[in-house]
């Protein structure tokens, strides 16, 4: 019997604490994590004047934790990084992780906007639209200014969280 994957990309600092979690019970939860450093130069790039909540680390943290309390299992998460370095490997890791068949379709697609991208993909994603596939990793150095240190500190924590248990 074939199955109907619907996929929905969610942005941690959107699920504010007001609004019931309860629902992610009830739907397969994967986890994607960047290394702190990498968000906040790139989000400064749109908003220099980002605050801790803005970018998604502490809520990300705290949608894990309340996942793997609801399901007693831990769910998948995937480092961008790792990705980059090895896309098959890792995506055939998460297809295994939550029993989806890997299809070589995954790794390549066609450059331009996509109806799915949402009204963030004008402000995000035109390195995406120009791409048909994933970019060969390269070691980047991250240099953030100073008053920004503290709030790299708190997001590294809850990476760090994630990154220990991430896909390998």
């Amino acid at each position: 019997m074939a199955r109907t994957i619907s996929y929905q990309k969610q942005m941690t600092h959107h699920l504010l604490p007001e609004i019931s979690r309860d629902w992610l019970r009830d739907v397969t939860n994967c986890f994607l994590i960047r290394d702190p450093a990498e968000v906040i130069a790139s989000y400064i790039k749109k908003n220099p004047e980002a605050q801790l909540n803005d970018l998604g680390f502490v809520q990300q943290a705290e949608i894990f934790d309340f996942v793997r309390r609801q399901t007693g299992s831990i769910p998948p998460v995937i480092d961008a990084d790792d990705v980059v370095r090895d896309p098959e490997r890792m995506l055939r890791l998460l297809c295994d992780a939550i029993g989806v068949e890997f299809s070589d379709a995954m790794l390549s697609w066609p450059p331009g906007p996509r109806d799915t991208d949402g009204i963030w993909a004008k402000y995000w994603y035109a390195e995406v639209e120009r791409s048909t596939g994933f970019q060969l990793y390269r070691e980047r150095k991250i240099e953030l200014p100073d008053h920004l240190r503290e709030m790299e500190q708190r997001c590294r924590e809850c990476y760090e969280q994630l990154h220990a248990v991430r896909l390998r």
